[in-house]
């Protein structure tokens, strides 16, 4: 992945370069890692069912997109710790907070919405006996639980009261890590996503960002091969630099995996050169249509990976925005789906020289698989669908004074110093000619003088090399 080939032309820079991305409190990119600068936002946009009843009776869901509810993300790491052997161990928090006028919406708007715990329950229990599915259907017609809600878009996103938390807890102990409340994102707001353990590329800077451990493992064991639990990449902040147009990767808590993306296009971002990279259709394809895929299964249609074993075993599944790059028969199995590459598609665009990030959005989507279990009489006659929950995205560029600060020392002074290099080429050229000349002349001058002196005195066998002058006391002739 690493390309320093292609910077060595300049050996000031690549040393420029290396000594400020490394993890150091010394380094340009110290702080911009420590306390990102970059504005990042969330966008949530929720999927309302328009047709509930109809859909308890086996009809195809109709879907409405709601949104964006828009929150200001703020990241910044605590428990920084440097290590002897070249790593540094920290915990990076995000705060949200919504962002009224840049949202189509309010957080009091109600939506509806599966019944998440209530389905999502039921679908566990299938295959349980049938009198632990009748003691649970019991439970939620006590309750009054049905398989559509109506909450709000704060108490979705942040929680609410539900009595089902309390009530599983009760029949089934252990089943819940938690009690009481129930939100989608009760567990992205004002929390860590572990404990990463990176290393610094003190000593060899292209390993820097590389993750040596996530909450002390080296693999996770949420899946059935040892390569798709492999921990690959960087933190997905950061990469090491001098980039080769080829594949980044990185792990993502949130999505319990290591994820690759691949190299699509060069650009520029504000003047500033770029790769992008994208995610391959292969990404969240099946073991069937994608062999190294296998170890991720149980699987169904491709576009879709299954993350029970990391949610508590409810039947979650993770997806590009809409299916994008999915099965078709997945958008096709719901009303309301136009899945498309510039809206739904997630990119990176790297700077290469430093492989740090210009501007960036991912994107995911939530889905919760329902169907109709038999013994649980809240669950009608659905049949089995993986339905939208919403989709969000995290997107955030290099601006203001940060962006001048990158353009100024990574960009433009590296330009300059590579002009002055050639330029400083190019007069010395005609000086290291002039020189060879005049040595050229001087050699000949030489040898002229010399054939000169030897036309003056020839010599002979019998011409003595050195001649006795006249001595003074020699006769006179």
């Amino acid at each position: 992945m690493r390309n320093i080939q292609a910077f060595t032309e300049t050996p000031g820079l690549v040393f420029r370069v290396v000594w400020n991305v490394r993890i150091d409190p010394s380094s340009i990119s110290f702080q911009m890692w420590k306390d990102i600068p970059v504005p990042f936002y969330l966008m949530v946009y929720f999927f309302e069912v328009l047709n509930p009843k109809q859909v308890l009776r086996g009809e195809k869901p109709v879907l409405s997109q709601r949104g964006p509810y828009v929150y200001r993300e703020y990241r910044f790491k605590t428990n920084i710790t440097f290590y002897d052997n070249d790593t540094v161990s920290y915990l990076e928090y995000r705060h949200l907070f919504f962002q009224p006028d840049l949202s189509n919406g309010t957080e009091d708007e109600y939506i509806v919405v599966p019944n998440i715990m209530m389905m999502g329950a039921a679908v566990m229990m299938e295959n349980k006996p049938g009198f632990m599915k009748f003691l649970l259907s019991g439970a939620l017609a006590s309750l009054k639980q049905e398989a559509f809600m109506n909450r709000t878009v704060g108490e979705l996103m942040w929680g609410y009261d539900d009595p089902l938390v309390d009530a599983i807890n009760l029949i089934f102990p252990g089943m819940l890590p938690f009690k009481g409340k129930f939100g989608l994102f009760m567990d992205f707001n004002n929390s860590n996503s572990g404990l990463f353990t990176v290393n610094t590329g003190m000593k060899n800077i292209s390993q820097v960002h590389m993750v040596d451990s996530w909450n002390g493992l080296k693999m996770v064991n949420y899946w059935r091969s040892n390569q798709c639990n492999m921990i690959n990449g960087t933190a997905g902040e950061m990469w090491p630099p001098f980039l080769s147009p080829t594949f980044l990767d990185f792990y993502s808590p949130d999505a319990c995996r290591s994820l690759r993306l691949v190299y699509e296009q060069s650009g520029e971002f504000k003047g500033v050169p770029t790769y992008r990279f994208v995610a391959p259709k292969t990404l969240f394809a099946n073991g069937t249509d994608y062999p190294p895929n296998e170890g991720f299964c149980p699987c169904m249609q491709s576009g879709i990976l299954n993350v029970s074993t990391c949610r508590l075993n409810a039947p979650m599944f993770i997806s590009h925005p809409h299916f994008y790059n999915a099965d078709p028969s997945l958008v096709n199995a719901v009303e309301g789906l136009r899945p498309n590459k510039d809206q739904h598609g997630l990119f990176l665009d790297l700077h290469p020289m430093t492989g740090i990030p210009m501007n960036c959005s991912i994107k995911l989507q939530l889905n919760l698989y329902i169907k109709r279990v038999s013994g649980i009489t809240q669950t009608g006659k659905i049949k089995p669908v993986v339905l939208p929950l919403l989709w969000f995205a995290e997107s955030g560029s290099i601006e203001g004074s940060v962006l001048k600060q990158f353009y100024t020392n990574l960009v433009l002074l590296p330009s300059v110093l590579e002009y002055l290099q050639y330029t400083l080429l190019g007069l010395s050229a005609p000086l290291i000619i002039s020189a060879a000349v005049l040595m050229a002349m001087r050699k000949g001058s030489v040898t002229e003088s010399s054939d000169t002196q030897s036309k003056a005195t020839p010599s002979s066998e019998t011409t003595p090399l050195l001649c006795d002058s006249p001595s003074q006391d020699s006769p006179e002739a």
